[in-house]
């Protein structure tokens, strides 16, 4: 349906910096796709929150670079899965920062095993800080959104959050249950919120990476013959850099993705397209 009228972007004049005035979090933000998002959202003008559980001087040295950028930025440890200690990241978040526009719920991990060798811990663990955390978080920033409200200054929205999913939300994945219900939950978090928050001018979406080169995946990829084999499962024929996520996330944040909530970008290379049909299965 064609628009009767276009409503002015609200955001940085400069194209340069879309989010300039906005205040952003980050969390797992000291390596990997987290490190890449919070220097996106940086050189974009957002003062970052760089959130991190472990490896502080990690932390310290991606605020170094957010901060030679020209934003600012600090980081905060906590434990996404512990409701106190989020509770605690996001009040000092507020008191350093005034309010938050933009959530990037990115803190993930791993535990794998067969499945009937699983333990609960393996479970839980994995649950809790890919699925429960990603919930923590969006709730304190979801309060202080309706605190706030618009400010059109800064953005046509009240918030943004952006949920880091997986192809797993849709592809099964044998030998890392956990994991993949962890993020088909967080593919139905993201709608239910996107939808119920929608009126209230919040705006949630996913990103959902496939292979990207970051630390936690290195065996697929640091040999030719790792890469050799999954590049069969790629279409694109090549393996994700973290700035390829971190670019999209950008854009989900700035007003130019203003008419997007509830929708899960794939940012895979066609992982996602089935390859193993492309020359007739």
């Amino acid at each position: 349906m064609a628009a009767l009228d276009v409503m002015p972007a609200s955001s940085s004049a400069d194209p340069r910096r879309p989010l300039q005035n906005q205040k952003a979090l980050v969390t797992g933000a000291n390596s990997g796709i987290g490190e890449a998002c919070a220097l996106a959202l940086g050189a974009a003008g957002a003062a970052v929150v760089v959130n991190y559980v472990s490896h502080p001087e990690e932390a310290e040295r991606v605020v170094g670079l957010i901060r030679d950028q020209g934003s600012e930025a600090i980081a905060l440890r906590a434990d996404v899965s512990r409701e106190n200690e989020v509770q605690a990241m996001f009040a000092e978040m507020i008191k350093k920062f005034g309010t938050i526009d933009v959530l990037v719920n990115n803190a993930g991990l791993q535990q794998d095993a067969p499945f009937q060798e699983m333990t609960l811990q393996q479970w839980a663990t994995v649950i809790g800080v890919n699925l429960t955390g990603q919930f923590l978080c969006a709730r304190d920033a979801v309060r202080e959104f309706l605190r706030r409200g618009v400010v059109p200054a800064v953005s046509r929205a009240a918030g943004k959050i952006i949920c880091m999913s997986s192809v797993h939300e849709v592809i099964p994945w044998g030998g890392h249950v956990n994991y993949a219900s962890s993020k088909g939950g967080v593919m139905q978090l993201m709608k239910s919120m996107a939808q119920e928050l929608a009126p209230k001018k919040i705006r949630v979406n996913s990103v959902a990476p496939g292979a990207i080169k970051t630390p936690i995946n290195r065996t697929a990829w640091d040999t030719p013959e790792a890469l050799t084999t999954l590049l069969k499962l790629i279409p694109d024929q090549r393996i994700g850099e973290p700035e390829d996520i971190a670019n999209t996330v950008v854009w989900l944040a700035s007003d130019l993705s203003d008419y997007i909530t509830g929708a899960t970008i794939f940012v895979d290379g066609g992982m996602t397209l089935y390859p193993g049909f492309a020359t007739g299965g």
